[in-house]
């Protein structure tokens, strides 16, 4: 281990690996390790034996739950947008060959009580229930502008600048009611709290295109995709990209203690009596915890069923997003589900997660909304775990920590935090102009 590394990485969870991963292909030499047996970190997938453990502190779960190793259950349940950032990265770092994915059957959105199909179209739009005759007539003719808009056609623009109109300001254009701003901000542009409607309104249509081209992409009832055996396939995925540059793997490594110099900047780090020297440290918040500020925390329930949702047309894989207003919350709501479909259980068992920023103690009390609408459960677990971002200067110490994982049950602000890390890091911006097309995903059978 006594030898000099550009970088080293501590904890294998998704955002190390990929950060792991692009460094590696830049050519930088990059020792990886983690305190752990097994990769993933925060964001591994547990079999029923590890979930167990985990959470009821024995080995041995119910004889009725099925097979125990074809559970693969997340830690972090994430979806993944077909057109997002994070399959740019896949493709921008051919990580695709290592994987398989497959579309996610459903995406609805909790309004007054009841689920509903997230219309993400001016088709769509006009059949949709979530609205009357008139409104949707509204919507349709706002889908149409988002539809059409081209930031580099000033025709398309409709005489507005949407880097200084607020959202606000276009909704209120096309007269919209209060619960279709509600699943359009929310359901659509993927928004977890109602803070967006007072900024420029750019990020906000570049969001619902996105939504819209990723539902398009694979003709879907939605436009998320999802690796077949869960995500902790991600981790491995990019941790085998950067060993194939060259990087070096390490886990099972005790303790992991991060070296500063008299000027305070980090130097290596130490495990088992050796030190591995490096000009830069890249790791979670718990390899470093005074160099992070907790910042709230993340409330989640894991459900095994032996049925799909209700009123989700039977759906093998979908989301569910209850916007926060809908609850009277701060902000929303999520509902992840996958099953044996997607080879994360046995035949004829669903996993289902509810999870939210927590706004009290009580998991049990304030995710009820959510497991109301699942329907008979056969095991469910609760767990919170508390969000961290970093308060250090990355200049004066050349420590890259990045924040905890999010409520949300998809990818794009998680991407958003490696890539803006990987600039940090680097001083450059990835590329992720790549072809979409060579990502593929199979259709629900």
């Amino acid at each position: 281990m006594d030898e000099e590394y550009d970088v080293i990485v501590l904890g294998t969870g998704l955002k190390e690996c990929i950060l792991s991963g692009l460094l590696s292909v830049d050519g930088l030499k990059v020792l990886h390790m983690d305190r752990n047996d097994y990769y993933g970190g925060e964001s591994s997938s547990l079999n029923l034996t590890q979930l167990w453990k985990r959470f009821r502190g024995s080995d041995t779960p119910e004889e009725n739950l099925g097979a125990i190793r074809e559970y693969n259950v997340d830690m972090i349940p994430k979806f993944i947008m077909a057109n997002g950032l994070l399959v740019q990265t896949l493709i921008h770092t051919d990580v695709t060959k290592y994987l398989n994915f497959k579309a996610v059957d459903g995406s609805f959105v909790y309004n007054k009580g009841k689920i509903y199909k997230v219309p993400a179209t001016d088709v769509e739009a006009l059949k949709s229930p979530l609205m009357g005759l008139f409104e949707k007539r509204r919507a349709r003719k706002f889908f149409i502008y988002v539809q059409d808009y081209d930031e580099k056609d000033p025709k398309s623009h409709e005489g507005l600048d949407l880097s200084k109109v607020t959202a606000r300001e276009i909704i209120s254009k096309y007269g919209l009611e209060d619960d279709t701003i509600d699943f359009i901000g929310h359901a659509l542009a993927l928004h977890n709290d109602d803070d967006y409607l007072d900024q420029p309104a750019i990020d906000f249509v570049k969001r619902i295109k996105l939504y819209a081209e990723s539902l398009a992409r694979f003709q879907g009832g939605s436009p998320y995709i999802y690796p077949l055996y869960g995500l902790g396939e991600l981790p491995q995925a990019f941790a085998r990209l950067s060993a194939v540059y060259g990087g070096t793997y390490m886990l099972n490594k005790p303790e992991c203690k991060v070296e500063f110099d008299g000027s305070g900047k980090a130097i290596g780090v130490t495990s088992a009596g050796e030190t591995a020297k490096c000009k830069k440290v890249v790791c979670d918040p718990s390899y470093l915890s005074d160099k992070v500020k907790k910042v709230g925390k993340v409330a989640r329930a894991v459900c095994i069923m032996s049925h799909p949702i209700p009123d989700t047309n039977d759906a093998h894989s979908v989301q569910i997003i209850l916007p926060q207003k809908q609850l009277g919350r701060k902000s929303d709501m999520y509902l992840f589900c996958c099953s044996y479909a997607h080879n994360v259980a046995p035949k004829g068992k669903y996993i289902a997660f509810v999870s939210a920023e927590a706004e009290t103690d009580n998991p049990e009390e304030e995710l009820k909304p959510g497991i109301e609408l699942l329907g008979p459960i056969d095991e469910i677990f609760y767990h919170s775990y508390d969000t961290y971002v970093p308060t250090n200067k990355q200049e004066e110490d050349n420590c890259f920590i990045s924040g905890t994982y999010d409520a949300t049950t998809h990818f794009e602000s998680t991407v958003v935090d490696v890539l803006e890390m990987y600039t940090k890091i680097t001083g450059k911006t990835l590329d992720l102009s790549v072809d979409l097309s060579a990502a593929s995903a199979t259709a629900e059978k």
